[in-house]
């Protein structure tokens, strides 16, 4: 327990008293007070947490700081939380507002360097693996992508990484933006739109593109 007498992630046990339970179940279990709910829920949706929250900020110190802070979050209003929505929906949501808090605290435009091939948009994506010698390129190429990422406002950077990178489903999306499909689609239109005007430039300096 830390001193505000909330439980802290590092202290969980390794083994779940409730792997096969529902969200729903173990929800109501750990609104009792029952810590090995808490457990099962923090081990189920850490890593995806984590990698969304990764993918918004580019800094794995700061994701995990804000990882800790989202579980944090969300066990300690656990009360306020009224199943109207899933428990991953509403916690993406916490995860993505304070992606946003620390993005505006901190005015962040360090580029992101993350270096994974898989997270190209598919409509700008090189089909076939990369020889030794295309190594460079293809990093250039990744240096482009996440600075350009890096330059979009985090309202757009958000909705590509929820779309393209975590490949979200628009209903999902809906979900934790609280909005409609239909605005959700849009709002994605919009920020690939920007997203490329950002993107392309960078690639004719580095020969992608003519």
């Amino acid at each position: 327990m830390n001193r505000a007498g909330t439980v802290a992630m590092d202290d969980f046990a390794s083994g779940l008293a409730y792997p096969t339970l529902s969200d729903e179940q173990l929800v109501a279990r750990a609104k009792e007070g029952d810590t090995d709910a808490l457990e099962t829920l923090f081990v189920r949706y850490r890593q995806p947490v984590f990698r969304l929250v990764y993918r918004s900020v580019g800094n794995a110190d700061d994701a995990e700081d804000i990882v800790q802070e989202v579980f944090l979050k969300a066990f300690e209003r656990l009360h306020t939380f009224r199943e109207q929505s899933r428990f991953s929906t509403w916690l993406m949501r916490i995860a993505l507002n304070l992606c946003t808090d620390r993005a505006r605290a901190q005015k962040r435009h360090a580029e992101l360097l993350q270096r994974e091939a898989g997270y190209k948009l598919a409509w700008m994506t090189h089909p076939n693996p990369p020889e030794p010698e295309e190594v460079v390129q293809q990093n250039a190429f990744h240096e482009a992508f996440y600075t350009a990422l890096n330059r979009l406002p985090e309202h757009h950077r958000q909705l590509i990484v929820m779309r393209d990178l975590e490949e979200m489903e628009y209903e999902q999306m809906a979900e934790i933006l609280n909005t409609t499909v239909g605005g959700v689609k849009l709002r994605v239109m919009r920020a690939r739109r920007a997203f490329k005007a950002v993107l392309e430039p960078l690639l004719r300096q580095i020969g992608e593109i003519e």
